[in-house]
């Protein structure tokens, strides 16, 4: 099979889907690599590391696109890309179809076959091509957040551990989750109070197990929420519902009962956010303020540290894409129920229940639309 790698185009992203080691074992099994020119230099990855590893190096986008019959991105395609979406393209990346109409649309417009890392779900419920990239956005969360309580960047001036006589700073961290786990984990050994609340109080229970520190479980409700942001120094919003729009749990009119100078993660953002009063921002220009708490809204915050989070995503993605490769995608699919859920639109048909609902499309059973697909059309009489 003719795998593809082109460069992120997202803003400031600066991840690539494929390192080079990872694009060697496609190589040693006898597939073909495209990776377009400078794909990953921004992770430390050189042209020459790839073309050690068997890769074959391409000067244009346009080129990786219309050479391969599988695309392995890290974000979704953007405007400037829907023109390269075919029916006989499989895309893997992440989708986050659910935030974005436009994109869904484009996606089934195009018959273009989309599996999206965020819905591949295995047995036990995990999403294991989403918890490498939760697990670096949740400890550069409680970095965020530690950065933004100083007085110079708009906070209220505080040390996230405080010091002997001085409280440390209160973080309220909504959902449990690999995100939610990895903000917390960082911020209590940074020396902050934690709240964490949740719905799953098995979950709780563990982490309370586990968590060593000032950790704090309630149990999500619109009072506890209300109450504990109330006395937070920082929110870290960090609640999934797999392939859906996140849920609103924060509210604008609940901004002025939140401490001045106090400040607001949203992790959640790629997927609608949690916070109401939250919208998408950049690392240029990653905060802003609305009735004195400040905002941080980037949708990649991984992209910040490339290097990491492309060896880590592409440790989880790989053994999937090699099947999808050495398979084909109906036995890829057909054999592996974690990959069939992964599945969002396939000639035109949403394979998603949650993204079917979001915009009232109709739903398809994943392998009911792929047996469509293969289904030889009736010869004229």
């Amino acid at each position: 099979m003719n795998i593809g790698i082109p460069k992120e185009i997202k803003i400031e992203e600066h991840r690539v889907s494929l390192p080079p080691s990872a694009a060697r074992e496609f190589v040693l099994r006898g597939h073909t690599v495209f990776v377009e020119r400078g794909a990953g230099l921004s992770s430390g990855f050189t042209d020459n590391e790839y073309m050690s590893a068997g890769a074959t190096i391409m000067d244009s986008a346009d080129a990786v696109w219309s050479d391969a019959e599988l695309i392995i991105k890290v974000k979704e395609p953007q405007a400037s890309e829907y023109r390269h979406l075919r029916p006989d393209l499989i895309l893997f990346t992440y989708l986050h179809l659910a935030a974005d109409q436009v994109l869904t649309f484009a996606m089934l417009d195009s018959g273009a076959i989309g599996i999206a890392y965020e819905t591949v779900e295995d047995g036990q419920g995990r999403l294991p091509l989403l918890e490498p990239m939760s697990e670096v956005a949740g400890r550069m969360a409680a970095q965020a957040v530690s950065h933004y309580l100083e007085r110079h960047q708009g906070g209220r001036g505080m040390l996230m551990g405080g010091v002997p006589g001085v409280a440390p700073a209160h973080v309220v961290i909504l959902g449990a989750g690999t995100v939610g786990a990895s903000a917390a984990k960082i911020a209590l050994g940074m020396g902050a109070r934690v709240t964490l609340l949740d719905i799953n109080l098995d979950r709780l229970r563990y982490l309370e197990d586990v968590l060593a520190g000032k950790l704090t479980t309630l149990y999500s409700n619109s009072i506890n929420i209300s109450r504990a942001i109330q006395r937070a120094d920082a929110l870290i919003g960090a609640v999934l519902i797999t392939g859906a729009r996140a849920p609103m749990l924060v509210t604008r009119d609940m901004l002025p009962a939140m401490p001045e100078g106090s400040i607001i993660v949203d992790v959640a953002v790629d997927q609608g956010g949690c916070v109401e009063s939250t919208r998408p921002t950049t690392h240029s220009d990653p905060t802003f303020e609305i009735d004195g708490v400040l905002h941080y809204g980037v949708p990649n915050m991984p992209g910040a540290v490339p290097r990491t989070s492309s060896l880590a995503l592409a440790n989880a993605t790989l053994p999937y894409a090699l099947k999808i490769a050495d398979l084909g995608l109906h036995d890829a699919m057909r054999g592996d129920p974690a990959l069939q859920k992964g599945l969002n639109t396939i000639a035109g048909r949403c394979t998603h229940p949650a993204v079917a609902e979001t915009f009232s499309l109709d739903f398809d059973q994943p392998l009911l639309a792929l047996d469509l697909l293969t289904t030889p059309a009736p010869l004229p009489l």
